[in-house]
Protein backbone atom coordinates (compact mmCIF):
# COMPACT_ATOMS: atom_id res chain seq x y z
CA UNK A 1 0.00 0.00 0.00
CA UNK A 2 1.39 3.16 -0.76
CA UNK A 3 2.54 5.58 1.51
CA UNK A 4 2.57 9.47 1.67
CA UNK A 5 4.13 12.25 3.61
CA UNK A 6 1.32 13.64 6.13
CA UNK A 7 0.02 17.27 6.25
CA UNK A 8 -2.40 18.81 8.65
CA UNK A 9 -3.39 22.49 7.23
CA UNK A 10 -4.39 23.26 10.85
CA UNK A 11 -0.93 23.18 11.66
CA UNK A 12 0.95 26.17 12.70
CA UNK A 13 3.96 27.41 11.82
CA UNK A 14 5.96 30.98 12.96
CA UNK A 15 7.99 31.67 9.83
CA UNK A 16 10.05 34.92 10.68
CA UNK A 17 10.15 37.39 7.44
CA UNK A 18 12.87 39.65 7.35
CA UNK A 19 11.51 42.28 4.52
CA UNK A 20 14.97 43.63 4.49
CA UNK A 21 15.96 40.41 3.07
CA UNK A 22 13.89 40.34 0.32
CA UNK A 23 15.32 43.50 -1.34
CA UNK A 24 18.26 41.93 -2.61
CA UNK A 25 21.35 43.99 -4.43
CA UNK A 26 21.28 43.92 -7.96
CA UNK A 27 17.85 43.23 -8.20
CA UNK A 28 15.07 46.11 -9.55
CA UNK A 29 13.42 45.90 -6.39
CA UNK A 30 16.59 46.80 -4.32
CA UNK A 31 17.30 49.33 -7.42
CA UNK A 32 13.67 50.86 -6.66
CA UNK A 33 13.94 51.11 -2.57
CA UNK A 34 17.11 52.32 -2.61
CA UNK A 35 16.47 55.47 -4.84
CA UNK A 36 13.39 56.39 -3.47
CA UNK A 37 14.38 56.32 0.38
CA UNK A 38 18.57 57.32 -0.25
CA UNK A 39 18.97 59.76 -3.40
CA UNK A 40 15.07 60.82 -4.60
CA UNK A 41 13.60 64.16 -2.15
CA UNK A 42 9.83 63.13 -2.39
CA UNK A 43 8.71 65.89 0.42
CA UNK A 44 7.19 68.21 -2.00
CA UNK A 45 4.37 65.60 -1.42
CA UNK A 46 4.10 67.09 2.39
CA UNK A 47 1.81 69.70 0.65
CA UNK A 48 -1.32 67.48 -0.46
CA UNK A 49 -1.90 66.00 3.28
CA UNK A 50 -3.48 68.01 5.87
CA UNK A 51 -3.79 65.59 8.60
CA UNK A 52 -0.79 66.98 11.01
CA UNK A 53 -3.55 67.73 13.87
CA UNK A 54 -6.68 65.34 12.68
CA UNK A 55 -7.68 62.71 10.13
CA UNK A 56 -6.11 59.35 9.66
CA UNK A 57 -2.40 58.46 8.90
CA UNK A 58 -1.53 58.67 5.16
CA UNK A 59 0.57 56.18 2.97
CA UNK A 60 4.03 57.64 2.72
CA UNK A 61 4.13 58.37 -0.92
CA UNK A 62 7.87 56.62 -0.63
CA UNK A 63 6.03 53.47 -0.26
CA UNK A 64 3.31 54.08 -2.58
CA UNK A 65 5.40 55.46 -5.31
CA UNK A 66 7.71 52.12 -4.21
CA UNK A 67 5.01 50.12 -5.41
CA UNK A 68 3.77 51.58 -8.48
CA UNK A 69 7.45 51.54 -10.07
CA UNK A 70 8.19 48.06 -9.73
CA UNK A 71 4.18 47.04 -10.64
CA UNK A 72 4.62 48.97 -13.81
CA UNK A 73 7.97 47.42 -14.59
CA UNK A 74 6.42 43.68 -14.32
CA UNK A 75 3.25 44.52 -16.34
CA UNK A 76 0.77 45.60 -13.08
CA UNK A 77 -0.84 49.31 -14.39
CA UNK A 78 -4.02 48.27 -12.65
CA UNK A 79 -4.66 49.67 -9.30
CA UNK A 80 -6.51 46.47 -8.31
CA UNK A 81 -4.14 44.54 -9.36
CA UNK A 82 -1.18 46.22 -7.42
CA UNK A 83 -3.58 46.04 -4.16
CA UNK A 84 -3.79 42.37 -5.00
CA UNK A 85 0.28 42.07 -5.61
CA UNK A 86 0.58 43.76 -2.05
CA UNK A 87 -1.10 41.28 -0.13
CA UNK A 88 0.03 37.93 -2.24
CA UNK A 89 3.77 38.73 -3.16
CA UNK A 90 6.48 38.92 -1.47
CA UNK A 91 8.10 41.50 -3.16
CA UNK A 92 5.68 43.74 -3.05
CA UNK A 93 4.74 42.88 0.39
CA UNK A 94 8.83 44.07 1.58
CA UNK A 95 8.38 47.47 -0.80
CA UNK A 96 5.35 48.61 0.77
CA UNK A 97 6.87 47.38 4.64
CA UNK A 98 3.76 45.14 5.10
CA UNK A 99 0.83 47.97 4.30
CA UNK A 100 -1.88 47.26 2.15
CA UNK A 101 -2.91 50.16 0.21
CA UNK A 102 -6.36 50.03 -1.15
CA UNK A 103 -6.70 50.59 -4.86
CA UNK A 104 -8.14 54.01 -4.89
CA UNK A 105 -5.55 54.85 -2.51
CA UNK A 106 -3.16 54.12 -5.23
CA UNK A 107 -5.04 55.21 -8.42
CA UNK A 108 -5.88 58.70 -6.41
CA UNK A 109 -2.12 58.95 -5.79
CA UNK A 110 -0.55 58.10 -9.86
CA UNK A 111 -3.54 60.02 -11.40
CA UNK A 112 -2.48 62.90 -8.91
CA UNK A 113 1.61 62.56 -10.34
CA UNK A 114 1.26 64.61 -13.52
CA UNK A 115 3.21 67.45 -12.30
CA UNK A 116 5.71 65.53 -10.03
CA UNK A 117 6.82 62.59 -12.51
CA UNK A 118 9.14 64.52 -14.41
CA UNK A 119 10.92 66.42 -12.22
CA UNK A 120 11.56 62.77 -10.57
CA UNK A 121 12.34 61.24 -13.52
CA UNK A 122 15.16 64.38 -14.04
CA UNK A 123 16.11 63.19 -11.01
CA UNK A 124 17.21 59.73 -11.72
CA UNK A 125 18.31 60.55 -14.82
CA UNK A 126 20.88 62.98 -13.24
CA UNK A 127 21.75 60.30 -10.51
CA UNK A 128 22.62 57.61 -13.41
CA UNK A 129 24.73 60.43 -14.77
CA UNK A 130 26.83 60.84 -11.77
CA UNK A 131 27.12 57.22 -11.70
CA UNK A 132 28.64 57.42 -15.26
CA UNK A 133 26.11 54.86 -16.88
CA UNK A 134 24.57 56.85 -19.29
CA UNK A 135 26.40 57.59 -22.28
CA UNK A 136 23.92 60.49 -23.22
CA UNK A 137 23.79 58.64 -27.18
CA UNK A 138 21.30 56.43 -27.10
CA UNK A 139 17.76 55.12 -24.85
CA UNK A 140 15.24 53.17 -26.55
CA UNK A 141 11.92 50.82 -24.89
CA UNK A 142 11.18 47.38 -26.13
CA UNK A 143 7.60 46.03 -25.39
CA UNK A 144 5.97 49.22 -24.16
CA UNK A 145 2.23 48.41 -24.75
CA UNK A 146 0.16 52.10 -25.24
CA UNK A 147 -1.78 52.55 -27.70
CA UNK A 148 -0.15 55.08 -30.32
CA UNK A 149 -1.89 56.70 -33.45
CA UNK A 150 -0.04 53.98 -35.48
CA UNK A 151 -2.09 51.32 -34.10
CA UNK A 152 -4.29 49.44 -35.57
CA UNK A 153 -7.73 51.05 -33.91
CA UNK A 154 -6.36 53.86 -35.72
CA UNK A 155 -5.36 52.67 -38.74
CA UNK A 156 -7.59 52.13 -42.23
CA UNK A 157 -9.39 54.57 -44.73
CA UNK A 158 -9.95 57.91 -44.97
CA UNK A 159 -14.06 57.13 -44.66
CA UNK A 160 -12.70 54.59 -41.28
CA UNK A 161 -11.56 57.44 -39.32
CA UNK A 162 -14.10 60.14 -40.21
CA UNK A 163 -16.22 57.36 -38.12
CA UNK A 164 -14.00 57.89 -35.19
CA UNK A 165 -15.34 59.80 -32.72
CA UNK A 166 -13.79 63.18 -32.73
CA UNK A 167 -11.88 64.33 -30.34
CA UNK A 168 -11.27 61.30 -28.55
CA UNK A 169 -7.70 60.92 -28.68
CA UNK A 170 -6.94 64.96 -29.25
CA UNK A 171 -3.37 66.21 -27.73
CA UNK A 172 -4.19 67.06 -24.15
CA UNK A 173 -7.31 64.82 -23.75
CA UNK A 174 -7.69 63.04 -20.40
CA UNK A 175 -6.91 59.31 -21.95
CA UNK A 176 -3.45 61.33 -23.63
CA UNK A 177 -2.25 62.61 -20.21
CA UNK A 178 -2.71 58.97 -18.22
CA UNK A 179 -0.89 57.16 -21.55
CA UNK A 180 1.51 59.87 -21.03
CA UNK A 181 2.17 59.20 -17.12
CA UNK A 182 1.93 55.43 -17.24
CA UNK A 183 4.84 55.94 -20.05
CA UNK A 184 7.17 58.34 -17.86
CA UNK A 185 6.52 55.69 -14.94
CA UNK A 186 7.93 53.54 -17.07
CA UNK A 187 10.93 54.72 -18.37
CA UNK A 188 11.59 56.02 -14.67
CA UNK A 189 11.40 52.21 -13.89
CA UNK A 190 13.55 50.87 -16.37
CA UNK A 191 16.32 53.81 -15.78
CA UNK A 192 16.57 52.62 -11.94
CA UNK A 193 16.62 49.24 -12.79
CA UNK A 194 19.74 49.77 -15.40
CA UNK A 195 21.44 51.77 -12.81
CA UNK A 196 21.33 50.12 -9.73
CA UNK A 197 21.28 46.56 -12.04
CA UNK A 198 24.78 47.56 -11.44
CA UNK A 199 25.34 49.41 -8.78
CA UNK A 200 23.73 46.54 -6.52
CA UNK A 201 26.34 43.98 -7.80
CA UNK A 202 28.90 46.20 -6.78
CA UNK A 203 27.60 46.55 -3.45
CA UNK A 204 27.16 42.68 -3.29
CA UNK A 205 30.52 41.64 -4.36
CA UNK A 206 32.49 44.00 -2.56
Amino acid sequence: MARYKHYNYNQLMMVPVSLEEQLMPGTLEYAIHHVVEERLDLSFFDERYRNDETGRRAIAPKVLIKIVLFGYSRGLISSRSLERACCENITFMALACGQKPDHSTIAAFVSSMENEIEPLFTKVLLICEEEGLLGGTHFSLDGLKLSSNASKEWSGTFADLKKKPAGAREPGSGQDNLLELIEMNLKLALILGQYFFFHGRKEQYT
